[in-house]
């Protein structure tokens, strides 16, 4: 049975996540039709040439920069609106998405670590489908199972480019080194929050939101190959584990065709060539990133938003050269430290995310002028 085309709108379409997205459509134009464009105008050429191409297929195509017209176009009439946004920036279209009963392929992070429950309130069941290739492996993992029957999410990690190395070897990394990720290729922001592992902190508050797991039943390893993405550990002492070769193409496919599969989206694991899948504990004294985002994700309220915005801050420090690489999180935690996510209420609402957002914002800054 051909499955019906599917209108997608593509949030953030000149950057990683979105390229990868287009390239899935045009692959499949039997599957998918673009209505939607947005991005954030750093690659205005790109952009321009991207609106062209899909407009000739779509004449009623909405197209614009920024972030009113991400918000716009998320809340567009579509089957699917896939948000590649990187940052904080993507929670308004986030919540436009869902309040518009679009499925939200969701690639921003960020939005639904921020937003928590204002977040997840708005989604009914199934309409968040995540894009992070380790939340996309558990999805595919939890298929084996019942809820009651999952014991453990397993999160890998590549380790990044510093895997190995001591805290005090960590004191001395440059941007250029940390821009070298060994196995994935990915925008500056998401490839230096991996090799800090802050990107690790904040899938493991991802998969306790997207799954509704306690945060002590979700573990990291790290397995330097990122062939196994993730994996799922059953009551019965089944491990079920997703793999392929490193691509953002497969969650890509399944988050526009969920829960279907397309063919031959990216080469598959070749069997008949030897190889050795290694996995290895997190050094959580090198790396404490994931500790400090499992302990923001259980304080909960704006903790999360905290943690995420404050980052966002640090990376931005270390790119201008302003802040050393262990100092991101190392200032993370103090603006944790000085958050009184006590005064928070147990409700969230979207003011109170965005407040915290601004004063961690603020926080940081003012922490990165008094290390200066």
């Amino acid at each position: 049975m051909t499955s019906p085309r599917r209108d997608v709108v593509i949030l953030g379409s000149t950057g990683s996540i979105g390229t990868q997205a287009l390239d899935v459509v045009r692959a499949n134009p039997d599957r998918f039709r673009v209505v939607g464009l947005t991005a954030g105008g750093s690659h205005r050429a790109l952009y321009d040439d991207q609106v062209d191409e899909f407009a000739a297929t779509y004449p009623g195509l909405f197209s614009g920069l920024g972030q009113e017209a991400s918000i716009e176009a998320a809340a567009v009439e579509a089957d699917v609106v896939l948000n590649g946004i990187t940052g904080a920036v993507g929670l308004r279209p986030t919540l436009a998405a869902l309040e518009a009963g679009n499925t939200l392929a969701l690639a921003n992070k960020e939005s639904l670590i921020m937003g928590g429950s204002v977040v997840t309130s708005r989604a009914r069941p199934g309409q968040i489908v995540p894009v992070d290739s380790e939340h996309s492996a558990l999805a595919q993992c939890l298929r084996s199972g019942s809820a009651g029957e999952v014991r453990k999410l397993v999160l890998t990690a590549s380790g990044g480019p510093f895997r190995g190395r001591t805290r005090d070897q960590l004191a001395a990394v440059t941007l250029p080194e940390a821009l070298a990720h060994p196995t994935w290729d990915m925008g500056p922001v998401v490839t230096i929050n991996s090799a800090t592992l802050v990107n690790k902190g904040l899938e493991v508050i991802e998969a306790h939101l997207l799954f509704d797991i306690p945060f002590d039943r979700i573990e990291v390893v790290v397995h330097p190959t990122s062939v196994v993405h993730s994996m799922v550990q059953f009551t019965d002492g089944s491990t079920i584990a997703q793999a392929s070769p490193p691509t953002m193409l497969i969650p890509i496919a399944l988050g526009l065709a969920w829960p279907d599969r397309l063919d031959d989206v990216a080469p598959a694991v070749d069997w008949t060539t030897a190889q050795t899948w290694e996995f290895f504990p997190l050094d959580d004294d090198a790396f404490p990133s994931v500790r400090l985002a499992r302990e923001s994700g259980t304080r909960g309220g704006t903790a999360p938003a905290v943690y995420n915005a404050a980052n966002e801050v640090c990376v931005a420090a270390f790119r201008d050269g302003r802040l050393p690489f262990t100092g991101i999180v190392d200032t993370i935690a103090d603006t944790l430290t000085n958050h009184d996510v006590g005064s928070t209420p147990t409700d969230l609402s979207l003011d109170d995310v965005l407040a915290a957002d601004a004063w961690a914002r603020d926080e940081a800054a003012r922490l990165l002028e008094k290390r200066r």
